[in-house]
């Protein structure tokens, strides 16, 4: 799979548009349109962003293939949970703050649906890392 192929993956797993990637990443649909389409490639730079976006590494964006002995896997595993991670620190926060009134708000919904977003993520790196210590 090319970096083309695994950006238009990437973003049909997390269920976005290529609008809202264009707006997290600061350029426009297009831009993100060529990107899918193979006509261009992101900078380094984008690359990093698009990296913390879909939350995987650098290397599953570069590379066609993993090579090796599966310690790759691992690696991108590791990153995506990292990645996590300190989302995870940021979410603590937003509960407390939420919790602290009794009362969900329309906005603080919102936030709870994208924390819970983020906790399958982090359950699909958890599951993604056991499948790899069991096989």
């Amino acid at each position: 799979m090319n970096i083309a192929q695994k950006l238009t993956y990437l973003r049909d797993k997390k269920g976005c548009s290529q609008e809202d990637v264009a707006d997290a990443l600061g350029v426009s649909r297009q831009t993100v349109s060529k990107w899918e389409l193979g006509n261009a490639v992101p900078d380094t730079s984008k690359i990093v962003d698009l990296s913390t976006w879909y939350n995987v590494s650098t290397d599953y964006l570069l590379k066609d293939e993993f090579e090796g002995d599966g310690s790759g896997r691992v690696d991108r595993v590791v990153i995506k949970f990292m990645n996590s991670a300190r989302a995870m620190n940021e979410m603590s926060d937003d509960l407390i703050e939420i919790a602290r009134d009794g009362v969900i708000s329309p906005e603080e919904r919102v936030r709870l649906k994208e924390m819970s977003k983020m906790l399958e993520q982090v359950q699909n790196s958890v599951d993604e890392l056991r499948n790899i210590i069991e096989s």
